[in-house]
């Protein structure tokens, strides 16, 4: 048996000094977002923007291994961007530099966080079964 020991990384992004035409964009945001999952070699499953008045547009991908989210607010060409990927065939860092390439952003913050660290969900799932008498 294969012993992992994350199930998922989700990586958060923060890119500044973007396009801000690009960001007030819904077609385009939907294409970068939806090519930066197949450059990660995500599965789609499928994808949902929204246009918000007068600027800004938040979107998801939902992807078999998690999803991918993006928030832009174009009056301070700036953008918020989640990429949780589960499993090991995807590089969510791939996706990342696409983005901040089509993007046109000027730098960036970004971390990544495990999630769902087994050996806590193991110990947890332990704590909760001795609580409840099992």
């Amino acid at each position: 048996m294969i012993r992992i020991n994350k199930l998922g990384r989700h990586v958060l992004i923060e890119y500044y000094n973007c396009d801000n035409k690009v960001l007030d964009n819904t077609v385009l945001i939907e294409r970068y977002m939806i090519e930066a999952a197949k450059i990660a070699k995500a599965t789609i499953v499928e994808s949902v923007f929204h246009k918000f008045n007068p600027w800004g547009v938040s979107g998801v991908v939902v992807i078999k291994e998690s999803h991918l989210t993006i928030h832009t607010w174009p009056e301070y060409k700036y953008a918020a961007v989640d990429l949780f990927t589960c499993g090991n065939t995807i590089d969510p860092w791939v996706a990342f530099k696409f983005l901040e390439e089509k993007l046109k952003a000027e730098s960036t913050d970004s971390m990544e966080v495990s999630r769902g660290i087994v050996d806590r969900i193991l110990e947890n799932s332990k704590k909760s079964l001795e609580i409840s008498g099992l």
